[in-house]
């Protein structure tokens, strides 16, 4: 694994870093570690996402996606 030393980092931004940590229930470093890995992950589309839900669920080849002929009863506001 390779290692990283950060200067004249801001006490403010430290202390939010502690902080954070905390609330996630990491270490400072392990927190860090974890804001930098989803800063660099490939950020997935909703395109990518639907069609990874398709395959989990099987595809969609067997699904009836026949419309239904019967026109739609308009809205009564009165």
């Amino acid at each position: 694994m390779s290692a990283m030393t950060i200067r004249s980092l801001p006490s403010e931004t430290h202390r939010a870093l502690k902080l954070r940590a905390a609330q996630n229930g990491r270490s400072t470093e392990a927190e860090v570690r974890e804001i930098l890995r989803q800063a660099v992950q490939p950020r997935v589309g909703l395109g990518t996402a639907l069609q990874a839900i398709g395959r989990e669920v099987g595809g969609f080849d067997d699904l009836d996606l026949r419309r239904d002929p019967a026109l739609p009863e308009p809205a009564d506001f009165g």
